[in-house]
């Protein structure tokens, strides 16, 4: 049976995807795993591979072209087998002999459907054929939804039953109280059941579309505009996001200057020990994530964030580092950071921030974070309040370490100062708490200890 290669969803925010290339010509034998074709998020570049080992059919899709999620755009399957488009399959559709079946609905003119030489063929997702076996529904008469119109879903099945979808009571009550359909929600959870995160993300993404919907600025006055930048991909995400994140939280800001004096000194010290068999230098965002870690757990009411009916308390320290690329803004994830050496860190951050700025990070790598560090001073930037990233508690910002005179004790010296920015979500952490997060940064910063910050 031939098998569909169709969008695999990639990532809760990403419902489309453009075409970057094809990796195999149409008729290729491919073998299941072999990438075949590169899509481009609104992050990153990904790889499609073959599910079934064949030949391929690619559809009417070629290089540039934008297609949803769950959109099939090619056959796997004998080297007669065809991948013919809705229109030029009229014929194909009559010989094929299919009773009482409606024609596909269409709402776009390159809506395809894939006509295998033997019969007509339903496309299904995998979910959605298990669920209509569990409910014995007859999904060749079902409305497809999916796909542009061509992939029965799994909501689709629940239209055709008379028990409706699976939601956990949390998410139904949520659900209620945010006025949010359920059937336009997509279920994670076991069996397809819609979730109380899937009912949160539901809600976010509604937040989000307030915001966008909000009466617009006035006219523009006329000048000149020597170029225009069209606000999507990643510009686009990064746009609404922080619109949203300004709209949302209850910002307040803490400032505190760390004499790091001694931080600068443990660095230029290991340094020349580790360079050769590390195979890089260890960096302060390397050392500063490391002490945030440290931070986190023991102050775990930072690593925190906020669901519709309570402030979460999280189990894992997954340190976000705000990283440039070429893109834009992108936060690389470093997933249990607590539980890491220095080494492994540096290498696993280096490993992160080579895959966004080439942009082929996977979407796993950048999401989940608990906690976000955002550092300028490579720019000559002293401080700045940047912009909490959702639905995180709290980011600090890192500025420029400059030698600065100070006093100590009754002498002035000069030291190396930096100053620290802490931007916290009042509605998860209140003031002093997170005074005391930061000044348990403050006094590692001054008072590192090596064997702690290395292992």
């Amino acid at each position: 049976m031939a098998e569909e290669l169709f969008i695999p969803k990639l990532g809760q925010t990403v419902d489309e995807v453009t075409l970057i290339n094809w990796l195999v010509k149409d008729g290729n034998k491919v073998e299941q795993g072999q990438g075949v074709l590169e899509v481009e998020t609104d992050k990153a570049v990904f790889t499609v591979e073959a599910a079934a080992d064949g030949f391929i059919h690619i559809g009417p899709y070629k290089a540039g072209d934008v297609v949803p999620n769950l959109t099939v755009v090619a056959l796997i399957g004998k080297a007669d087998e065809k991948f013919i488009s809705a229109q030029s399959a009229t014929g194909s559709m009559k010989t094929a002999k299919v009773k009482n079946e409606p024609p596909l609905a269409s709402t776009h003119p390159e809506t395809s459907k894939i006509v295998s030489t033997a019969k007509d063929k339903v496309f299904i997702s995998p979910r959605a054929r298990k669920l209509a076996k569990e409910k014995k529904v007859d999904y060749s008469h079902v409305a497809p939804t999916g796909g542009n119109g061509v992939r029965i879903v799994e909501k689709d099945i629940h239209g055709e039953t008379s028990q409706g979808l699976k939601v956990s009571p949390v998410a139904q009550r949520m659900a209620q109280e945010a006025n949010l359909n359920l059937y336009d929600m997509r279920g994670t959870g076991i069996n397809g059941e819609i979730t109380k995160s899937d009912v949160e993300a539901a809600i976010s993404k509604s937040k989000t579309a307030e915001v966008s919907a909000a009466p617009a600025a006035a006219p523009l006055a006329d000048v000149e505009v020597i170029n225009r930048i069209p606000l999507k991909g990643i510009r686009k995400i990064i746009a609404e996001r922080m619109g949203t994140s300004v709209h949302t939280t209850a910002r307040f800001t803490l400032f505190i200057d760390a004499d790091a004096t001694k931080l600068v000194q443990l660095r230029n010290r290991i340094k020349t020990q580790v360079e050769a068999s590390w195979g890089f230098v260890p960096t302060y965002n390397d050392l500063i994530a490391k002490i945030v870690a440290m931070g986190l757990r023991e102050f775990p009411y930072v690593n925190a964030r906020l669901a519709a009916d309570a402030i979460e308390h999280l189990g894992h320290i997954n340190i976000g580092m705000a990283t440039d690329t070429e893109r834009g803004l992108m936060v690389p994830v470093i997933k249990d950071a607590d539980r890491m050496d220095l080494r492994t860190f540096g290498t696993e951050f280096r490993k992160l921030v080579d895959q966004a700025r080439s942009g082929h990070i996977s979407p796993d790598n950048i999401q989940g974070g608990s906690f976000t560090i955002t550092n300028l001073g490579t720019y000559d930037i002293l401080t700045f309040v940047p912009v909490i990233n959702l639905p995180e508690a709290a980011i600090l910002a890192l500025g420029k370490i400059s030698p600065k005179p100070v006093v100590v004790g009754d002498a002035i010296a000069i030291r190396q100062m930096w100053m620290l920015a802490l931007v916290v979500d009042h509605r998860i952490v209140d003031g002093a708490p997170a005074a005391k997060f930061l000044q348990y940064i403050k006094n590692q910063i001054e008072n590192p200890d090596e064997v702690k910050l290395i292992m």
